[in-house]
C-alpha cells in the first residue's frame, strides 16, 4: 500500500492524500462524494459503512518528505464520534515524517483545540462551510458559524476555510469570514448534481471580490466555473 497522489477535484496545492479511518462519517452530508462512491462500489461500501474504525494498513505507509498531504480526505478525523486515541495515533504517525506539510480539515474544528500540542509542526488546519445559513436538511454537522468561530481561534496555525459546495448565503457571510480571517479561502460548487440552493453568479463574484479586498487569498476550484461563467 502506497501514499496516493492527489487527483480529480482535490485541492491543487495538495500533492498526496491518505485515509486512516474506515466507517461512516457521522456528518452524513447530502453531497458527500464518499457515500456516493459507496453506493456504486462494493469495496467503498465495505470500507465506509458501519462504525468508525482504524484502517491499520495506512499506518504501514512511509509518508516521505517534501509533500503536502491531506490527512483523512475520505472521512472526518475530528468528528465527535471518533475516539481521541484514534486521533492521537494518526497525529503521532504523521509526526514521524516531519519533512511534510499536513492538511487537516474538519466540520467539527473546535476539536482541533484538544490536540494543538500534538499536531505535526507543519500543519494547516481548515474547515468546510457551505454558507453562513444553516441547512440542517443537508448535513448533520454543526452550524457553519460555529465552525468559523473555531477557525478564528487557531491563530498559531496556518488556517483555511473551504466554501464547497457554495450555497445561498446572505450579507453576513462576508462579515463572518472577515472576522475569521483565514490565510486563504477555497471556493467550489456542487458538481455532482444534488440540486442544492446555489447563489447567483453576481453574489459569488461579489464574495470573491470583497474577500480579496479584505486581504484574504481566494483560491477558486475548477468546478466553480459552472456558476461563475454563466
Amino acid at each position: 500500500m502506497s501514499l496516493k497522489k492527489s487527483s480529480g477535484n482535490m485541492y491543487g496545492w495538495v500533492t498526496h492524500t491518505i485515509s486512516f479511518l474506515h466507517g461512516r462519517c457521522s456528518h452524513e452530508c447530502k453531497y458527500c462524494y464518499v457515500q456516493a462512491m459507496a453506493r456504486k462500489f462494493p469495496n467503498m461500501r465495505s470500507a465506509y459503512s458501519g462504525p468508525i474504525r482504524l484502517n491499520q494498513e495506512a499506518f504501514k505507509i512511509h509518508l516521505g518528505k517534501g509533500r503536502t498531504i491531506f490527512v483523512e480526505h475520505l472521512n472526518d478525523l475530528f468528528a465527535a464520534n471518533v475516539p481521541a486515541e484514534f486521533i492521537t495515533r494518526v497525529l503521532k504517525h504523521c509526526g514521524k515524517f516531519p519533512g511534510n506539510t499536513y492538511v487537516f480539515q474538519s466540520k467539527n474544528p473546535w476539536r482541533f483545540l484538544d490536540f494543538t500540542m500534538q499536531f505535526p509542526k507543519q500543519s494547516t488546519l481548515g474547515t468546510t462551510v457551505e454558507s453562513n445559513i444553516f441547512y440542517p436538511e443537508i448535513s448533520n454537522a454543526n452550524p457553519p458559524t460555529y465552525r468559523l468561530a473555531a477557525i478564528t481561534t487557531l491563530v498559531s496555525f496556518q488556517r483555511f476555510v473551504t466554501i464547497e459546495p457554495v450555497l445561498e448565503f446572505n450579507e453576513m457571510f462576508i462579515k463572518y469570514l472577515r472576522v475569521a480571517r483565514p490565510d486563504f479561502v477555497n471556493i467550489g460548487a456542487d458538481s455532482k448534481g444534488y440540486n442544492l440552493p446555489s447563489p447567483s453568479r453576481a453574489k459569488i463574484l461579489q464574495l470573491i471580490s470583497e474577500l480579496r479586498a479584505a486581504g484574504i487569498e481566494v483560491r477558486e476550484k475548477t468546478n466553480l466555473s459552472r456558476l461563475t461563467q454563466k
